[in-house]
């Protein structure tokens, strides 16, 4: 049976990475653009965790980021799903454990799913605003996002070595049994 405390981990942190974006406006403001934690946060689960926990946090933090901004509540879930499901289809053949891979993975998933919910929004006939801060917006976003997604894979990594044990292997040899010697 898998542990459930990784999925637990990742929900409480997307939980408290919305919460986060909500409250915290002195980077909002110093920067013009407030960093949304929750794309890196799917390229972690999407390469360490089961496709449940990546479903998961795609649902209620696309829920839970909806509800405490102006978008339509749900428009974000869909973009979220796309890339961690996206993410998680080719997890086999990316170097999840590498630095650099895991910043650009992160970068890519920063830019994408504003995208997505961006062309979302206006498909379904919204009317966001846009102009040339759009693009500030969208590089900060995407910056920030790539430079916290190598912080989130050290921080559980550190939590999974800290709070959950990891099976120990069974050898072959037995501590009671007899080797004859000689000839």
């Amino acid at each position: 049976m898998k542990s459930w405390l990784p999925t637990f981990f990742v929900l409480v942190t997307a939980y408290l990475a919305v919460f986060w974006e909500a409250a915290f406006t002195p980077l909002r403001h110093l920067l013009g653009a407030q960093i949304d934690l929750l794309p890196p946060l799917i390229v972690y689960a999407a390469l360490c965790t089961d496709v449940r926990t990546t479903c998961l946090l795609a649902c209620l933090g696309g829920l839970w980021f909806d509800s405490l901004s102006q978008n339509p509540l749900g428009v974000t879930m869909l973009p979220l799903a796309l890339v961690g499901l996206t993410l998680y289809s080719q997890r086999e053949l990316i170097l999840r454990d590498q630095t650099f891979a895991q910043f650009t993975l992160g970068l890519a998933a920063s830019g994408a799913a504003p995208l997505l919910t961006l062309g979302l929004l206006l498909t379904t006939g919204h009317t966001p605003l846009l102009g040339w801060g759009t693009l500030w917006q969208l590089l900060v976003m995407t910056v920030g996002g790539a430079l916290a997604t190598p912080v989130f894979f050290v921080g559980f990594e550190w939590l999974h070595r800290s709070l959950a044990h990891e099976r120990i292997a069974e050898t072959s040899f037995r501590p009671d049994r007899e080797i004859r010697r000689g000839r």
